[in-house]
C-alpha cells in the first residue's frame, strides 16, 4: 500500500510518499529541488546520481522526518546550504 501526503512548510511545500513494507515503511518527502528519505536509501548512490537528498534514520512519519536531525547530506544537497546539524523541516526548506 502506498499513502501520500502534502507537507507543507513556510515557503512552500512537498509531497510525502510512504510505501507499507512489512518490517518498516520507505518514507520519503519529495521538493522541488531534492528529497528527504529514510535509511532505506543508499549514500553512496545519492551521490553518484548527484541528486540533492538528506537521510533521516529511525523514522516512522513524516512528522517524524520533519523533527529528526539529518544523518546524512548528499554533496548536492550541500550546494543547497544543507548540513547534518539540520532538521528534516529545516533541510525541506531550503529544497521547496
Amino acid at each position: 500500500m502506498v499513502e501520500t501526503d502534502i507537507i507543507e512548510v513556510k515557503n512552500g511545500a512537498a509531497l510525502g510518499i510512504k510505501v507499507k513494507l512489512p518490517k518498516a515503511d520507505l518514507l520519503m518527502i519529495r521538493a522541488e529541488k531534492g528529497f528527504l528519505c529514510c535509511g532505506y536509501f543508499d549514500r553512496k548512490t545519492l551521490d553518484k546520481l548527484e541528486t540533492p537528498a538528506v537521510i533521516i534514520k529511525g523514522v516512522k512519519s513524516f512528522r517524524d522526518m520533519l523533527r529528526k536531525k539529518v544523518s546524512f547530506v548528499s554533496k548536492q544537497a550541500k550546494k543547497l546550504g544543507i548540513n547534518a546539524n539540520m532538521t528534516g523541516r529545516q533541510a525541506l526548506e531550503k529544497m521547496v
